[in-house]
């Protein structure tokens, strides 16, 4: 069943998606063609007015096909005026964001939502579980509540920080002992003591630690503070979206794909529904991100050449535009290879770690 639920919950993100570029388009009064879930050859069709509505038996995306995207087209004179090249930039803008902008729309939703169903989980500063044979073993206990680190207060974000401000001499490598120990300053039954830690290197998380945990509480949230904590969620992820593709190369295992995105979905369904949601929003939201990027065939990159005719204040030749595709086809291809090669690692190795 979890296979099925996560194939649906893909779908409707591609559909959602190419209905934002469908309904913009008809609402300005552009011709569209075909409506496409999933790639050809073509499995089904059918024609309802000007549009032809169909399915695909590759299941790698979808879309919108409108009239007159390219000027080599040769339409009639009733069609060539409905034609896309023939609007104006501001209706050419509303088509082409009104796909991510759906996606965003999506993944702000399901987040608000569950925000909203269950509150936030919150770290407080009492230690919850001590990691075997970490260097906090034997120094620090469950239930301690961290005051300081060397000397310095503040959030639970900010103490971790401090923690990971002490650094291994040298190159840093899997379990090498920072140069200086950590002073924690903790409360343990009602008592205030100073405790020496020296952090140690996390090769997977790249950064120094001492191998604790805080506990977490929840707090409820209502819905202007759900909304608050949803930006905030939706942030964070576009931040870590766009640095993973900035440092495509020297951190290309970061990066997922497909195959990768559907298997994470699918366990989460086999494990609790409201982390497949969540899962779901995420790739909603990086589906919006990745499609914003302003090279050709993407998304970004039609809404890049129609800003820059409007800045030029005429078209910009269709030539160059083709020759600057490449980039973007190139771009697309690096991280569909990436992101595939990732995911057969991970499939034959240690998985995708949703549990």
């Amino acid at each position: 069943m979890s296979w099925l639920l996560a194939a649906l919950g893909f779908m409707a993100l591609i559909v959602l998606h190419e209905l934002g570029h469908f309904a913009a388009a008809k609402a300005v009064g552009m011709r569209v063609e075909r409506f496409m879930l999933f790639f050809p050859p073509i499995l089904f069709k059918v024609r309802r007015g000007e549009t032809e509505y169909g399915i695909g038996a590759i299941p790698l995306g979808g879309y919108v096909r409108i009239s007159g995207m390219s000027p080599r087209e040769e339409l009639p004179e009733d069609v060539a005026r409905r034609g896309y090249l023939a609007q104006p930039v501001w209706k050419r803008l509303v088509v082409i964001t009104a796909g991510p902008l759906v996606n965003v729309l999506v993944a702000f939703a399901i987040l608000w939502g569950l925000f909203l169903a269950n509150g936030s989980s919150e770290p407080t500063r009492r230690i919850a579980a001590i990691e075997s044979g970490q260097a906090a073993t034997g120094v620090l206990e469950p239930g301690d509540r961290v005051l300081m680190v060397d000397g310095r207060a503040g959030s639970v974000e900010q103490l971790s920080k401090q923690i990971a401000s002490h650094r291994c001499a040298g190159a840093p490598r899997a379990g090498c002992r920072a140069t200086a120990p950590a002073r924690i300053a903790i409360e343990r039954a009602g008592a205030r003591r100073t405790v020496t830690v020296v952090p140690r290197y996390d090769a997977e998380l790249r950064r120094t630690r001492v191998g604790f945990a805080f506990a977490r509480r929840t707090r409820d949230a209502g819905p202007l503070r759900a909304a608050d904590l949803s930006a905030g969620a939706m942030w964070r992820v576009t931040s870590a979206t766009v640095e993973a593709i900035v440092h495509i190369f020297d951190r290309s295992d970061e990066i997922s794909g497909v195959v990768g995105s559907y298997e994470v979905t699918r366990q989460s369904f086999d494990f609790d529904a409201q982390q497949a949601l969540n899962v779901l929003a995420i790739i909603s939201l990086s589906l919006a991100i990745v499609n914003l990027f302003p090279f050709l065939p993407l998304d970004g990159g039609h809404i890049f050449w129609a800003l820059a005719e409007k800045l030029r204040r005429r078209p910009i030749s269709f030539a160059v535009m083709e020759r600057s595709s490449v980039i973007g086809f190139m771009l697309v291809m690096v991280l569909f290879v990436i992101g595939l090669t990732n995911d057969i690692e991970r499939l034959r190795g240690e998985g995708f770690g949703v549990r």
